[in-house]
This record gives C-alpha cells, sequence and structure tokens, in this order.
C-alpha cells in the first residue's frame, strides 16, 4: 500500500462496528443480578486476595466488572476434574506450589487456557489457580 495513500481521517483496516457489549451477550445464570447499563469503574480498585478471587493483572472474572480494573472480563466455563483427580497449582508451572488436590467430579471454572493449562477457580468461590486441560473436561 501506497503510504501517501493512507487518509488521517479514515483507518488504515476496516473496523467492523458490531455495536456496544451488553450484558445480554452473557448466560442467564451470570445476569440474574445485574441491571442494564455499563460497569464503570467509579472507585479504586478493590483489594482482594489472589487465592480467592479470580483476577490476574490481564484477566477477571465477569462478576468482577466495575469493581476490579482489568483489561479483560471472562465468563467461567464449567468444567469437571476427571478420573486420577488433578493438582491445583498456584502459578504456571509443574514445580509451583501445590494449592490443593482436586477430586474426580470437582467442578472448575476456566477463565482462560493457554499452553495445555487452564487458570480458573474451585467452584464459584473456591481457590484460583492452574490446573492441567488433559486433567479437565467440559461439563
Amino acid at each position: 500500500m501506497n503510504p501517501a495513500a493512507i487518509s488521517p481521517t479514515r483507518p488504515a483496516l476496516p473496523l467492523l462496528d458490531t455495536g456496544p457489549l451488553s450484558a445480554d451477550l452473557l448466560p442467564a445464570d451470570l445476569t440474574a443480578n445485574l441491571t442494564r447499563r455499563d460497569f464503570p469503574l467509579a472507585h479504586p480498585s478493590e483489594v482482594f486476595d489472589p487465592l480467592r478471587r479470580p483476577v490476574r493483572g490481564d484477566l477477571a472474572h465477569i462478576r468482577c466488572a466495575g469493581r476490579i480494573f482489568v483489561p479483560h472480563y471472562a465468563v467461567p466455563m464449567p468444567h469437571r476434574v476427571i478420573a486420577g483427580g488433578a493438582a491445583l497449582l498456584r502459578s504456571l508451572r509443574r514445580d509451583a506450589e501445590v494449592l490443593t488436590d482436586l477430586a474426580p467430579g470437582d467442578v472448575f471454572n476456566v477463565l482462560d487456557i493457554a499452553g495445555g493449562w487452564a487458570w480458573g477457580q474451585v467452584g464459584d468461590d473456591g481457590l484460583v489457580g492452574y490446573v492441567p486441560m488433559t486433567a479437565l473436561e467440559a461439563a
């Protein structure tokens, strides 16, 4: 593309206008207590326990929207621990501290998957950490 042909008032790449995001796009069980509104951060982010609140520097559970500032919010994807169980790790390393052992059938709400690992929370209010995806199946 000729650099001289790029207009300062028009983006070089066309963007699709899909309209504003809203709570209508979330599953009903997550939106039962939400009102139809934006999620402004009207005060400083809350102080939280990283082992109990699903928040990282780049991502947080959707229920934290408006209370904790991060670039992205995720809707959890429920998974079950398969036969043999799994260890919930504090960080994304095989030699990381084991926070707890998960039993077969335990629910693990996945918020992010990368490199064969899932980051999320045990149940709706349990510990937060990493589990190998090989130990999980979609619920």
